[in-house]
């Protein structure tokens, strides 16, 4: 992992101090996980508002997450020459682990709070890395074990039945699903050279697919709003497309423990997304939920100790 002080500086370029340089660091990456949060709530605004069906709010953003990576990707090549076509394998399995994602996660949130909606997701793309590292024979030390089984816990505990405060089974399974989608998504992407170019690729060759399931599952669809149609843009072009690309600028200098670590903050902060813009409550199942998952998340990725 890259040094802190180091890292500070290739951020923020020669001349400039190591403070304003790891202040960079924190609010470029303070954006980031802000723009992954609003992706709950900017679901939860359209299609749980019924401005948008779920499945035309898949379709849009994937689109227009396309059409910007896309872009990017063109700028990138047009500046640097660098390759269109990023190279390694994993292409058809990224894109369909992406509409996993997609369609999982928008359809969820015909009936799931920002928050809660948020929690379910990472909670289940922590444990499917986990599952992922014990299929691939990777050594398992023991504070991932305990750090995963709370988290497992935690999310047993959130989706138990016998309270009024315990989510839709039916949504809690698909906000489930778009989890492990992710977690596949993330694991596919494993040595990648060029992380933006395989995520453009990859939402790009999603793109006749998912078009294919939207002419499939007409019922699924409402007659989408000029709001909706506006929310899916955003979260597609915006706080997926350029999220995702500043995601990748920032992470080789925070390293995968400190990421890791950073990406705990996207389930509080999608939580006080839904409370200030949408008015969803906060409930104690979630509370002493969120505590379990989180908290054995960040026990599972701390550092091992040096001797």
């Amino acid at each position: 992992m890259t040094p802190p002080r180091l890292a500070a500086s290739r951020i923020a370029g020669p001349g400039t101090s190591h403070y304003q340089g790891c202040m960079r660091l924190v609010l470029l990456t303070a954006l980031t996980m802000t723009a992954f949060a609003a992706n709950s709530v900017l679901n939860r605004a359209g299609v749980g508002a019924g401005r948008i069906g779920a499945v035309d709010f898949a379709v849009v953003r994937l689109l227009a997450g396309a059409l910007m990576l896309a872009a990017l990707v063109l700028l990138r090549r047009a500046r640097s020459g660098s390759a269109l076509w990023p190279g390694g394998k994993g292409r058809a399995v990224g894109a369909a682990a992406l509409l996993l994602y997609l369609f999982g996660f928008s359809l969820a949130y015909g009936a799931l709070d920002a928050g809660m909606g948020a929690l379910i997701l990472f909670g289940m793309v922590q444990i499917t890395m986990f599952a992922g590292a014990l299929v691939g024979g990777e050594a398992v030390p023991a504070r991932r074990w305990i750090g995963a089984g709370a988290a497992f816990l935690g999310l047993v505990y959130l989706l138990a039945p016998g309270s009024s405060s315990a989510p839709s089974t039916l949504h809690a399974g698909l906000m489930a699903a778009a989890g492990v989608g992710w977690g596949i998504y993330s694991l596919s992407a494993r040595g990648t050279r060029d992380a933006l170019g395989a995520t453009a690729w990859n939402f790009i060759l999603a793109v006749p697919a998912a078009l294919l399931l939207w002419a499939m599952l007409p019922g699924a669809a409402l007659p989408a709003s000029a709001a909706g149609l506006a929310l899916a843009l955003v979260s597609g072009g915006i706080t997926s497309g350029l999220g995702y690309a500043l995601w990748y600028s920032v992470l080789p200098e925070l390293g995968s423990a400190r990421g890791g670590v950073a990406q705990l903050t996207v389930p509080l902060i999608a939580l006080a997304g839904g409370i200030v813009f949408l008015g969803e409550p906060v409930t104690l199942r979630f509370l002493v939920a969120s505590l379990l998952v989180l908290g054995g998340v960040g026990f599972a990725l701390r550092p091992a100790r040096q001797p």
